[in-house]
C-alpha cells in the first residue's frame, strides 16, 4: 500500500472501518459515572423524543443525497455526486477484491498488486505517481480485507486526466520481472515496519486464532516468506481475475457536471471489456466456501474456544504488557450490527465509558481502545488495553470480563444510549464533510455490502437502538465461550543508552545512482489536461481581537452543518525547564480533567451527549487546540473551551493518573525506532540549553509536582498569545458575540515570556549515530541538520527544490532512486521544518537493516549531485504546478483550511497569504531552486542517525 490520508482514523469508531494497513509516516519532529441500572418503562417516551430530536438536528439529509448510480455495459458500476463547495474533485477505483481472496501461501498477493498498479501499463510505461504529481492529484491506495482502493483528489479540470490514468491501469497494467522484484522489497520494508510493532504481532497470533480457517485470519498485507516467493504469473493472473470493469466501482465526487461527466467515463471506460470467460468468478474466490455463513463460522469458532481457558501469549522483546480480546460478530448486514456499534461507545468512548472508568481511572491500564468490524463475510469485536505499569494482565483480563458482565447484568441507561446515539451520528457527519472521504464512504459501502446507501439504513437503525437492543447483544457476542484473549509480555527491556555525544565518522561513497529521472517523459505519457488552474474564490477570513490581546479568525462556509475550530496558544515544550520535560504537554493534556464548575466527567459528558470533539496538543513553539462540532452546538463548545483554558484546577489524583499514563506510553515511545531516531537526531543537531534539545525521561516527568502545572499554565496561558480559527456554518455576528462574552475577562497579567534562539553551527563533517534497538525487524534513518525558519526569503524556493528533492516518495528523485529503482525502503521523504524561531532540513527513511549503508549512501550522493548539478527547468515547472495544486486541493478540507487560516496568523503573515501562496510559488524561478540547492543541501555536513537492530552498530555508512 502506498499512503493513509490521516482522515482514516475518523472511521474507527463506526461501522465498516477499512482497517487499512497503517503508513509509515513522516515524523513531524518539532512539533512533535452513575451506576447502571436496568431499563425502566417510565423512560420510553423520552427515548423517542431524543431519537427523533436527534434525527431532526443532525440528520436533516442523508449522506447519498443527490447520488445517481449508473451501470455501464460492460458492468462497471460508478457512482456520482456532485458537491460544488470548491472547485476539486475526487477519483476512485475499488476493485472487490482483498486479502479476503487470498490464502497461506499467497497471502499478500493483493497488497503486492497494489504496488504493481503503480509501475506503468503498455500506454504508459512510467511510474504512475509521477503523473499523478505532475497533475497535482493528492493520490494513493490502500489495501483492505474486502476491497483494495486507488485514489486522486485534483482541481475539477484534471478530471477526465484521472479518468484516462485510471481505465489505462485497470487492464493494461504490465507486471515486469525486475520491477516486481524491486517491489516485493518494498512490501517487504513496509512489513518490517509493522513487525516493530508489539501490538501489530500480537493482533496477528490473536486473528489467526479467532478465524483458523478464513482468510480474515490473514494479515492484510501478507507475511515476508509469502511475498519474497511471488512470482510474475501469480501477480498478473491474480490481475487477470480481479481487475475488470465488472468487479470495479468508480466514484467521482465533487465540483462537475454529472450528464458531461457520465459521457466522459463511457468514452474512457466503456470499450474496457468485461472479465474473460473461463476466469474465475471474484465473487466465489474467498478462501474457504463453508465459512460463507456467518452461523456456521460462528458455531465453529464458539465450538473452538468453549473450552480456551489459557491465552495466547507472546513472550518477546518489547516494552509494555498488552491485552488483546477478540470476539466474532456478524456480517456488516445482520440487524444487530448498529446496537453493536452503540454498546462500543457506551463501553469504550470517552471518560465516561464503562471500560475506561473500570481499568484506567482504576490504574490498570494506561490506555483502552475497542472497534467493531463489520465485513462482508463476518466481523469481530476488538479490544486492546495497555496495562499500567507493574499490573498484571490476567487481573487486567479479569477486571474486563467483570465490567462487560456488570453491564449484561444490570443494563444500561437511556441516557448512555442516546448518548452513544448522538456521538455515532455525530462521528458519521463531522467524517464527511471533504469530498475525499465522501468519496469513500460511497466506495466502502458499495464494495463490502453491495449498497452505497448502507449508512443512510445504518444510521436509521442505529435511531432506533434502546437499551435493551445493547443488553442483547452483550449476552449474544460477548461471551467468555466465543472471545480469544492474547497477552503480550515483554521478555526485556529495548531501552538503550544513548551517549550525549554522538561518535563522528567520515565516509567514502561506494554506491552512484542513475541519471535524473527525466521530466520530459512524464510530460509526453500525460493525459491531455488545461493545465491552467482554475481561479479559487478569493474569501477571506474576517478578523478582530479582543482588548485583552486574544486574536480570532472566522469564515463562514455553509457546505456542512457543522464547525472546525483551531487554535494556538504560545505555550510549547520550548518553555520546558531541563529537568521538568514534559511539564508543557502536562499542562495542555490535564486541561480537560476539570476547572472551578465542573469535574472532568462533567465536561467529558457535556461533549459526549453533542458528539463534538476538543483536544489539546502539545508542540515546540506552542499548543494546537483540535475542536469540530455540529453547527449547533458551537456555543457549547466555545463554553468549555474557554472554562477550560481560564479556570482549569488540575486536581491530584487526575494528575497522578495522567503521570502513570505518560510513563508507560514514554516506555512504547522508546521501543519504537522511530521515536528513537527522532530523539537522538534532534538531539544530535541542537545542543544542551537549546530549546530544542530537551525530551521527557522517566525521571523529568517524575519530577513534575502540581504546583509546577499550576505555575506554568498561570504563566504561558493568555488570551495575548493565543489565536483562534474557526470555519463553518455560523453567523458571522453571533460568534463574535458569543466569543466576547466566553472570552472577554480572560485577563492579562504582565508581559508574554519569550525566548531567544541561540544560534546552532552546522556539523562539520558527517556524524553517524546507530542507537540499537535488539530484535527489530526495520530501522529508521533520520538524515538532517539545521535549516531556515518561516522568515527566510528562500522559503518557497526551498519548498520547490523540497518537492523535487523529496517531497513525494513516488514522484521525487529520493523517491525514484531509492524506493523505486532499488527497492531500498518503503518510504523516503524529505522536508524542511520551518518554524517562526528555528528550522531543521530533515530526511526520514525506513529501511530492512541490512539496506540501510546502501540507502543511506544513495541518499547522500544524490543530495551532492543536486548541489553540485542543479535541477531542470521542467522539474521546476511540474513542482510548482504540484504545490499549487496541492495546496488548492487542500484548501477544499475544513481542517486543513482551518489550519491554514491559523498558522498564518500565528506567523504574523497577511490574511492573504491563504490566496497569495500560490501567487509566490508560481514566481519561483530555476535560478532560485538552484542557488537554494547550493546554500541549503550539504551532504558532507550532515547528521545521520539509523535506529534499529544491533547489526547497524556494526557497519560503517556507505
Amino acid at each position: 500500500m502506498y499512503g493513509f490520508s490521516k482522515f482514516y482514523s475518523k472511521f474507527y469508531k463506526y461501522p465498516l472501518p477499512l482497517l487499512l494497513l497503517s503508513l509509515w509516516l513522516v515524523a513531524v519532529f518539532l512539533l512533535s459515572d452513575r451506576p447502571a441500572h436496568s431499563q425502566h418503562t417510565a423512560t420510553s417516551n423520552k427515548e423517542k423524543y431524543q431519537s427523533s430530536l436527534l434525527a431532526k438536528r443532525i440528520m436533516p439529509s442523508t449522506l447519498t443525497e443527490n447520488v445517481r448510480k449508473t451501470v455501464l455495459e460492460n458492468g462497471l458500476t460508478v457512482l456520482t455526486k456532485e458537491v460544488h463547495t470548491a472547485p476539486v474533485v475526487t477519483v476512485q477505483a475499488w476493485y472487490k477484491v482483498g486479502s479476503r481472496n487470498e490464502e497461506p501461501g499467497v497471502n499478500g498477493i493483493a497488497h503486492q498488486l497494489e504496488h504493481m498498479m503503480f509501475k506503468g501499463t503498455k500506454n504508459r510505461p512510467i511510474q504512475f505517481g509521477r503523473l499523478f504529481s505532475a497533475l497535482g492529484s493528492d493520490s494513493n491506495a490502500f489495501t483492505s480485507y474486502d476491497q483494495t482502493a486507488y485514489y486522486g483528489t485534483v482541481e475539477r479540470n484534471k478530471l477526465k486526466a484521472l479518468l484516462v490514468l485510471e481505465a489505462d491501469r485497470m487492464r493494461n497494467s504490465q507486471i515486469e520481472p525486475e520491477q516486481l522484484a524491486s517491489e516485493k522489497r518494498v512490501v517487504i520494508s513496509e512489513l518490517q515496519g509493522y513487525e516493530n510493532s508489539p501490538e501489530y504481532r500480537l493482533n496477528r497470533a490473536v486473528m489467526k486464532a479467532v478465524f483458523p480457517n478464513h482468510a480474515y485470519g490473514l494479515p492484510v498485507g501478507g507475511t515476508k516468506a509469502d511475498v519474497e516467493k511471488f512470482e510474475v504469473e501469480q501477480v498478473e493472473k491474480y490481475y487477470r481475475n480481479f481487475y475488470s470493469p465488472d468487479n470495479a466501482v468508480l466514484v467521482i465526487v465533487g465540483d462537475f457536471q454529472t450528464a458531461n461527466t457520465l459521457e466522459t467515463i463511457k468514452e474512457v471506460f466503456g470499450k474496457l471489456p468485461r472479465q474473460e470467460a473461463g476466469v474465475i468468478s471474484p465473487s466465489s474466490l474467498s478462501l474457504n466456501t463453508q465459512h460463507s455463513t456467518l452461523n456456521t463460522q460462528h458455531s465453529t469458532l464458539s465450538t473452538q474456544h468453549s473450552a480456551f481457558n489459557t491465552p495466547i501469549v507472546l513472550r518477546e522483546p518489547g516494552a509494555g504488557r498488552l491485552l488483546q480480546v477478540v470476539y466474532p460478530l456478524p456480517d456488516a448486514n445482520q440487524p444487530d450490527v448498529p446496537a453493536l456499534d452503540v454498546m462500543d461507545y457506551i463501553l469504550t468512548e470517552g471518560r465516561n465509558s464503562r471500560l475506561y472508568q473500570a481499568l484506567v481511572e482504576s490504574g490498570l491500564a494506561s490506555e483502552v481502545t475497542a472497534s467493531v468490524t463489520s465485513l462482508r463475510e463476518s466481523g469481530w469485536y476488538e479490544l486492546l488495553v495497555t496495562a499500567g505499569a507493574k499490573q498484571d494482565l490476567k487481573k487486567i483480563d479479569s477486571m474486563l470480563s467483570s465490567a462487560i458482565a456488570n453491564v449484561a447484568e444490570k443494563g444500561v441507561t437511556s441516557e448512555e444510549v442516546e448518548r452513544a446515539k448522538t456521538q455515532l451520528a455525530a462521528d458519521v457527519i463531522l467524517s464527511n464533510r471533504d469530498i475525499t472521504s465522501q468519496a469513500m464512504r460511497l466506495g466502502t459501502d458499495e464494495t463490502t455490502v453491495g449498497d452505497y446507501r448502507y449508512t443512510d439504513r445504518y444510521l436509521a437503525a442505529v435511531r432506533l437502538v434502546k437499551p435493551t437492543d445493547v443488553v442483547a447483544v452483550i449476552n449474544k457476542y460477548l461471551t467468555k465461550e466465543a472471545r480469544t484473549v492474547g497477552f503480550f509480555e515483554p521478555t526485556q527491556k529495548r531501552i538503550t543508552e544513548v551517549a550525549d555525544k554522538p561518535h563522528s565518522a567520515q565516509t567514502t561513497e561506494n554506491f552512484s545512482p542513475g541519471a535524473p529521472v527525466l521530466f520530459s517523459e512524464v510530460m509526453k505519457y500525460l493525459p491531455p489536461v488545461d493545465l491552467a488552474t482554475d481561479a479559487i474564490a478569493q474569501v477571506l477570513p474576517q478578523e478582530f481581537k479582543l482588548t485583552n490581546g486574544l486574536r480570532i479568525l472566522l469564515l463562514p462556509d455553509r457546505s456542512t452543518p457543522t464547525v472546525t475550530l483551531s487554535g494556538y496558544i504560545q505555550a510549547g515544550t520550548e518553555f520546558d525547564p531541563e529537568k521538568k520535560a514534559g511539564l508543557a504537554a502536562f499542562v495542555a493534556d490535564n486541561l480537560l480533567n476539570g476547572t472551578k464548575s465542573k469535574d472532568v466527567l462533567t465536561i467529558a459528558k457535556v461533549l459526549g451527549e453533542r458528539g463534538a470533539s476538543l483536544d489539546f496538543q502539545t508542540y515546540r513553539e506552542g499548543v494546537h487546540i483540535e475542536g469540530d462540532s455540529l453547527a449547533d452546538d458551537l456555543p457549547i463548545l466555545l463554553e468549555i473551551l474557554a472554562d477550560v483554558v481560564k479556570n482549569s484546577t488540575f486536581p491530584a489524583k487526575e494528575l497522578e493518573l495522567h503521570r502513570q499514563q505518560t510513563l508507560t506510553d514514554l516506555q512504547q515511545e522508546l521501543d519504537e525506532p522511530s521515536e528513537v531516531a527522532r530523539r537522538v537526531f534532534v538531539q544530535s543537531i541542537y545542543p544542551k540549553k537549546h530549546p530544542l534539545h530537551t525530551f521527557p525521561t522517566e525521571e523529568s516527568l517524575q519530577q513534575i509536582q502540581r504546583q509546577d502545572v499550576i505555575d506554568f499554565k498561570t504563566k504561558h496561558y493568555r488570551p495575548d498569545t493565543t489565536v483562534l480559527a474557526l470555519v463553518g456554518d455560523f453567523d458571522l455576528d453571533k460568534v463574535r458575540s458569543l466569543i466576547k462574552n466566553k472570552f472577554g475577562d480572560w485577563e492579562v497579567s504582565g508581559q508574554a515570556p519569550t525566548l531567544k534562539y541561540p544560534p546552532v553551527a552546522m556539523p562539520q563533517k558527517i556524524v553517524s549515530v546507530n542507537p540499537v534497538l535488539p530484535d527489530k525487524a526495520q530501522a529508521v534513518t533520520y538524515m538532517g541538520y539545521t535549516g531556515i525558519n518561516r522568515y527566510d526569503p528562500r522559503f518557497h524556493s526551498a519548498l520547490v527544490l523540497n518537492q523535487i528533492l523529496g517531497g513525494d516518495t513516488l514522484s521525487s528523485r529520493l523517491g525514484a532512486e531509492v524506493r523505486d529503482r532499488q527497492g531500498l525502503s518503503y518510504g523516503i521523504y524529505s522536508s524542511f521544518q520551518a518554524l517562526k524561531n528555528v528550522g531543521t532540513f530533515l530526511i526520514e527513511m525506513q529501511t530492512s537493516p541490512e539496506d540501510s549503508s546502501k540507502a543511506i549512501a544513495s541518499t547522500r550522493q544524490m543530495l551532492q549531485q543536486i548541489h553540485q548539478q542543479g535541477v531542470t527547468a521542467l522539474e521546476v515547472e511540474t513542482a510548482k504546478r504540484t504545490l499549487i495544486s496541492s495546496y488548492n486541493v487542500s484548501l477544499a478540507n475544513p481542517e486543513e483550511l482551518t489550519d491554514r487560516i491559523l498558522m498564518n496568523e500565528v506567523y504574523g503573515l497577511d490574511k492573504v497569504e491563504l490566496h497569495s501562496f500560490t501567487d509566490k510559488i508560481q514566481k519561483v524561478t530555476l535560478t532560485q531552486v538552484n542557488q537554494a540547492a547550493r546554500e541549503l543541501l550539504h551532504p558532507d555536513q550532515i547528521v545521520v542517525v539509523t535506529a534499529g537492530p544491533s547489526v547497524l552498530a556494526e557497519k560503517s555508512i556507505r
